[in-house]
């Protein structure tokens, strides 16, 4: 689904507005992605969270960090000792994020192949992100991820890597027409 907003409307929640008018409809066990913050906050997430390709488990972890961020699906950061990192090599991709810093990519190796860039990492994120120097994060839309038993599903676009959940209530940005969100 494409959203129009109208440019009067697309600063709303920096200055701490009601949710914009096209916001879903936040229903119980939910949070909207039009509560989160700008400048994003990072806070601990101790739900069961695995990461499997190819019935490899390449990640298992109880101890993540969720990084919230108006109108964004959630990102997810894995401490590297939960994730197997003899999978994963070093990608060329870099790309730089105005908040965190310096992303790095990494490329997964199994028996059926190489998939290209499906986890970054932030070796050396600002300050008001340390807590997630050296975590990974995945691309749901590349690898399977799971928050419980919940399959994750990618945020929309090739190019954020949100994790949204049934508990997600949106929309977040990603989709042709969102960029200015």
């Amino acid at each position: 689904m494409q959203i129009a907003v109208e440019p009067s409307r697309m600063l709303w929640n920096y200055y701490g507005q009601k949710r914009p008018p096209f916001a879903a409809e936040v229903l119980a066990g939910q949070e909207s992605v039009w509560d989160y913050p700008r400048p994003p906050k990072l806070v601990p997430d101790t739900r069961h969270i695995s990461v499997v390709f190819d019935g490899l488990r390449v990640a298992d972890s109880d101890s993540a960090w969720r990084l919230l961020e108006t109108a964004s699906a959630p990102g997810v950061y894995l401490p590297s000792r939960h994730v197997d990192m003899e999978l994963l090599q070093s990608s060329a991709q870099r790309t730089f994020c105005e908040w965190k810093g310096e992303a790095v990519y990494f490329d997964l190796s199994s028996p059926r192949g190489v998939l290209r860039n499906v986890a970054w990492s932030y070796p050396n994120p600002s300050r008001a992100f340390a807590n997630i120097a050296g975590c990974i994060s995945f691309y749901p839309g590349r690898i399977e991820c799971y928050i419980e038993d919940e399959r994750v599903r990618p945020q929309p676009g090739g190019f954020y890597g949100g994790w949204i959940t049934s508990d997600i209530a949106g929309p977040v940005k990603g989709a042709p027409g969102t960029g200015s969100w």
